[in-house]
């Protein structure tokens, strides 16, 4: 039970972590990538989709960190949530952090035209 544990708490970080750039992407009324793109994960996606892609990996993060509360210790969940949260913030600079440049310079190039 403990490893389960551990592991939702990681999940739980990781999803977290995601919603974040999603849920500001969607208040700020701006377009990001998500995976209702086309194609997906590196199209642009609306702020409704990007509002209902943040809402997804809240619900999930809240679902992985109950089970990992019902299941282990509190003190014993914090660094797994921690590395959860870390790896998952490394992909999505990794990942996002490209086509986000190469979107600004498109849009920087059309607006020389």
């Amino acid at each position: 039970m403990a490893l389960l544990a551990r592991t939702c708490a990681g999940v739980c970080g990781a999803l977290a972590v995601n919603a974040l750039p999603h849920g500001a992407a969607a208040i700020l009324r701006r377009p990001f990538p998500s995976v209702f793109a086309d194609p997906p994960g590196r199209g642009m996606s609306t702020p409704r989709e990007n509002a209902a892609w943040s809402s997804i990996n809240a619900a999930g993060a809240t679902v992985a960190g109950a089970v990992a509360l019902r299941l282990g210790e509190p003190r014993s969940l914090v660094v797994p949530a921690a590395a959860g949260a870390a790896v998952m913030a490394a992909v999505v600079v990794g990942w996002f952090g490209p086509l986000m440049r190469e979107e600004a310079a498109r849009a920087a190039s059309s607006d020389d035209v």
